[in-house]
């Protein structure tokens, strides 16, 4: 078997004990293949990088919901965020205790916020409206708030959650308002958050939304946490050298901003944070079967079974994913040429790679979309009544283990019965 621009997932033996092909032809393609090993040491970065005694690290399961990878998050010491009741069944089955777990909602009803709260889970709101709210049904409880810190950055407008054009979080200019209810309601403020986008390499913005966020804080008496949010970036292109975000120094920056803080405030609190593409996204490849090489007005198109309801990044975000090729048989790629992986969706937007250059790819070769494991099969879907692929997990031994099984016709009519 040939292993084609593959130097990525063979330089950390990223399948085990097993192949692609072989992976494909036990588990059906397209497949979503983790790997056990790269998920609990991106769990023990997270869990270290700032040298300060009271860190918590909550996983944030919107970037990927796999009940086995959530029990591992577990096993290595990681709480968890929820964006929804969806999710806190998820971490409750996944054996999350409820003070482990911290529900970030927004724009919720009632409902949903009671949900939370016949289960002892910490809620954090994110508007003075969802305050009220929470202060109607649930009189001299605990809560948490979300500000907006002024500050954001992500790969995308979509991803920034925070500054200027977004719609998330309690403006600081309200924070009068904000007391005003707390003291309405009889509310005790455990703890404040903000997130201020997804995806940095660098960290700049980052600090500067720390150090806006702790003067937040500031205005508030015992509070038993900050909540930092998440935004870590990984290295996207790494067949192009680019480099990681550097943990080591900015927790070092921090970390010294933490311990001036908190000799200010005069009490050690917990500080949390909240990675979620970080831990999860490398631990992922996407692999796909290539089924039609065509040629229309000299464009160049690899038709493969990945459409964008398996991965939808590259079109929502128009994000960079590595590819791989994977070859059962010994004809070369003679040449390095120009072009545009596609997908079988019934639309000209649905493609995995736009314009790449990448050795030549023929028909049955296997495709492997890397750092896949963050936003792609939690964004997946049945659109064209497509299946969502199976979810397989390649152990620390190097064996690997089915952990979502593929959908079937039947699960597409089931709802309808």
């Amino acid at each position: 078997m040939q292993y084609i621009n593959a130097e990525i997932t063979q330089s950390n033996r990223f399948y085990g004990n097993t192949n692609p092909y072989e992976l494909i032809e036990q588990y059906g393609s397209p497949l979503y293949v983790y790997n056990e090993k790269i998920f609990r040491q991106r769990c023990r970065e997270m869990k270290t990088f700032i040298p300060y005694p009271k860190i918590s690290v909550n996983y944030s399961v919107k970037a990927n919901n796999n009940l086995q990878l959530l029990k591992i998050a577990r096993e290595e010491g990681l709480n968890v965020d929820a964006m929804s009741p969806g999710e806190i069944y998820f971490e409750l089955e996944a054996g999350f205790k409820p003070e482990q777990i911290l529900f970030i909602c927004n724009n919720v009803s009632k409902e949903e916020m009671q949900f939370a709260i016949d289960r002892n889970i910490t809620i954090s709101v994110d508007s003075l409206s969802q305050l009220e709210q929470f202060g109607q049904i649930n009189p001299g409880g605990s809560v948490a708030i979300r500000f907006n810190p002024g500050v954001g950055a992500g790969h995308s407008q979509k991803v920034i959650t925070a500054g200027k054009g977004t719609k998330f979080g309690v403006d600081t200019s309200f924070l009068p308002e904000v007391k005003e209810i707390l003291k309405k309601y009889h509310l005790k403020l455990v703890g404040i958050n903000q997130h201020i986008g997804s995806l940095f390499l660098e960290g700049s913005a980052y600090l500067e939304a720390v150090k806006s966020l702790l003067s937040v804080a500031s205005q508030f008496e015992n509070l038993e946490f900050v909540d930092f949010g998440g935004g870590f970036g990984i290295p996207y292109k790494k067949q192009e050298n680019q480099d990681r975000l550097d943990l080591s120094k900015l927790g070092e920056e921090i970390a010294a901003i933490l311990h001036d803080w908190t000799a200010s405030y005069g009490k050690k609190i917990t500080f949390k944070i909240e990675p979620g593409r970080y831990i999860s996204a490398e631990a992922g490849v996407l692999l796909g079967t290539v089924h039609a090489v065509k040629i229309n007005h000299q464009d160049k198109y690899i038709g493969t079974d990945l459409g964008f309801n398996v991965l939808i990044r590259p079109v929502m975000y128009d994000s960079h994913h590595d590819i791989e090729i994977y070859r059962n048989n010994d004809t070369p790629s003679s040449r390095k040429e120009i072009v545009t992986i596609v997908g079988n969706i019934c639309e000209t937007g649905d493609y995995i790679a736009k314009e790449r250059l990448l050795p030549e790819i023929f028909e049955g070769d296997i495709i492997g979309v890397l750092d896949a494991g963050a936003y792609g099969i939690v964004m997946s879907s049945n659109y064209n009544n497509r299946l969502r692929p199976a979810e397989v997990l390649i152990k620390e031994n190097g064996d690997p283990m089915l952990v979502r099984r593929r959908d079937t016709f039947e699960d597409l009519i089931r709802f309808y019965k």
